[in-house]
């Protein structure tokens, strides 16, 4: 039942390398997706929840939410779906604007310094559209834009000097 779907997510090639990620807990949407439809083929075959748990690393709970799922709306509810998240409370075409106030700089916005801040940004945004966003989330739209790359500078701090006086204690 599951052999066409299984072959188009999970290759033979692949298994043993997904299967050390899954440990580790870092598997993509879609091997995740490939390890509920492989568990469901167990669950369905006869293995019992706490089996399937073992073999696939998660907990029984996980597996007994699958086996639930897998008997009240079948495979499909096992797929993977869009995690929608909260609604942008600004339009495709207010984020376009939204890019056209950074591009146009702080200086046009009203700021009185040529460097953007997310606080500063987050201010124009609310002067320009009249919504308001923490300045954490500014850079995560900043970033999601394209408009800057989200990487935290590091402060370079002089070399401290060694003075052999103080390390012999006299």
């Amino acid at each position: 039942m599951f052999s066409g779907i299984l072959e188009s997510l999970w290759h033979s090639t692949n298994r043993a390398r997904i299967m050390e990620t899954a440990a580790e807990g870092i598997l993509t949407r879609d091997e995740m997706e490939s390890r509920r439809l492989l568990a469901a083929e167990d669950l369905q075959r006869g293995l019992s929840q706490s089996q399937v748990a073992r073999k696939f690393g998660v907990s029984r709970t996980t597996a007994s939410r699958w086996h639930r799922a897998l008997s009240g709306r079948g495979v499909e509810a096992l797929r993977k779906r869009r995690a929608p998240g909260r609604p942008s409370r600004l339009s495709a075409e207010q984020l376009r604007g939204v890019a056209e106030v950074y591009q146009a700089g702080p200086r046009a916005a009203g700021m009185e310094t040529d460097r953007w801040t997310t606080a500063r940004f987050a201010l124009a945004i609310f002067q320009r559209f009249g919504v308001r966003y923490d300045p954490d989330h500014v850079g995560r739209i900043m970033h999601r834009l394209g408009l800057r790359e989200r990487t935290r500078t590091r402060r370079h701090t002089p070399e401290v000097i060694f003075n052999p006086v103080y390390a012999t204690g006299t």
